[in-house]
């Protein structure tokens, strides 16, 4: 076997001194940290595909709108707790621009990120009745989301949907519904980390038996219309966004500002809750607070105690740019397109030294190229293959961190630089040679 071009003993010991017993399990941060490491040691250059963070600069339609605002003096001042009202109305418009869906502005409400939008949801679902204590994710999923049901002590379920698509999902879906413990249903949509896209028959299915066992829907939508083999990108045109929206009254959509708008470091999203839900009272809610509705008390109760409003200045960011998308001023969409480039590109260099698109089929068509991808090796598990890649340079993290249940690896393409593509070429045909394929 040929040498590798991190050394192995440097990449153990860097493992050994983090003291992770099963390096398939470690987290996005641990991975970036050993690598981080391993990269200043040995002074040779990783390909960080790990991390899930933006690559590309700022929508520069935000960064103005901030700008202007903290130089009016906005930092002073306290933002309503309700959010900015120019934030609000174009949120609801945006939803009926991209998605043909109504949600009153009252209902959108800002938040520190997707991130706190998915906490504040889960606490808040979790409450509405007591024999409801359990979020079903259906992965694989954002690894983060269940450390949150953890970090705050409620219950999860979870399934892998790769052999539970189409109208296979509803027999599915049904046995942890029927149990009656399941509060809310959470997936994303394009898919982190598979970047599968559910269908309209699919969201259908998800739709009508949340509204059969009466569980709300968190819709996550992260990755805002990057499914790049139709174009999301025109207001108030077809085609639209699917939506479970639409077979179910009682959902919340999760907007982030992070990647579609590269708008990640000033945490601002939206949470956006169905009219119906906002409006409507549940006795657990009632026992715990003394009254309010779910949309009260998710702004109210909970989000008020975990941070007293969003950054005022990145309201005034996000509300700007939705306008401007809403407006057919902006194209986000366009801007971000190039992760999909660089997915075909990578994807290439995978197939061709023996590897493997783990989640390879979107119901029959091919799963787009977009900020994720999955990518196995035969004869390895996901274990064995994200630190055997590790020697080679190449960080990645394991499936078995997002609930699924394929061997296998998440890749991102964020962080991927145009001279990196060779490099990989390289490496990979070295890992290649050293793991021939019986």
């Amino acid at each position: 076997m040929k040498s590798t071009p991190i050394s192995r003993d440097l990449i153990d010991r860097t493992i050994e001194d983090f003291q992770i017993m099963d390096f398939s399990k470690a987290t996005i941060r641990e991975v970036k940290a050993i690598a981080a490491k391993a990269e200043k040691e040995s002074g040779i250059e990783f390909i960080k595909m790990e991390m899930g963070v933006p690559g590309l600069p700022p929508s520069a339609v935000g960064v103005k709108a901030e700008i202007e605002a903290l130089q009016k003096g906005i930092a002073s001042l306290y933002p309503d707790i309700n959010g900015l009202p120019e934030l609000k109305k174009e949120a609801s418009r945006f939803i009926k621009a991209f998605i043909n869906v109504d949600v009153s502005p009252e209902g959108c409400v800002p938040v520190t990120g997707s991130m706190q939008g998915t906490f504040a949801s889960f606490l808040t679902c979790c409450q509405c009745d007591p024999k409801k204590d359990t979020i079903l994710f259906i992965d694989p999923g954002f690894p983060v989301q269940k450390q949150q049901v953890v970090v705050m002590g409620q219950k999860y379920e979870t399934f892998d949907v790769y052999d539970y698509r189409g109208a296979k999902l509803r027999d599915k879906l049904e046995s942890y519904l029927k149990k009656g413990n399941i509060s809310a249903i959470i997936y994303s949509n394009p898919n982190n980390p598979s970047w599968i896209c559910l269908k309209d028959e699919e969201l259908r299915i998800i739709g009508e038996l949340a509204t059969k066992y009466d569980t709300i829907v968190l819709e996550d939508l992260a990755y805002f219309g990057m499914d790049f083999r139709q174009d999301f990108g025109k207001p108030f045109q077809p085609p639209y966004l699917p939506t479970v929206a639409h077979y179910t009254d009682y959902y919340v959509m999760l907007i982030s500002g992070s990647k579609a708008f590269s708008y990640a470091g000033q945490r601002i999203g939206v949470s956006c809750i169905s009219d119906k839900l906002y409006h409507r009272s549940y006795e657990g809610l009632t026992t715990r607070y003394g009254g309010g509705t779910f949309g009260t008390v998710f702004i109210h109760r909970v989000l008020y105690a975990l941070s007293s409003g969003t950054s005022h200045s990145a309201q005034f960011a996000m509300a700007a740019m939705l306008k401007a998308a809403n407006d057919g001023k902006y194209d986000f969409l366009s801007e971000v397109k190039v992760y999909g480039e660089r997915a075909r590109r990578l994807k290439e260099i995978f197939l061709k030294h023996g590897f493997y698109l783990v989640y390879d089929n979107d119901l029959g068509e091919p799963v787009a190229d977009g900020f994720y991808f999955t990518i196995g090796y035969p004869g390895m598990s996901s274990g064995e293959l994200v630190r055997e890649l590790m020697y080679y340079g190449v960080s990645a993290i394991s499936l078995v961190t997002t609930g699924s249940n394929q061997e296998g690896l998440r890749a991102c393409t964020s962080f991927i630089q145009d001279h990196q593509y060779e490099l990989l070429d390289e490496r990979m045909a070295l890992f290649a040679e050293n793991h021939p394929v019986a």
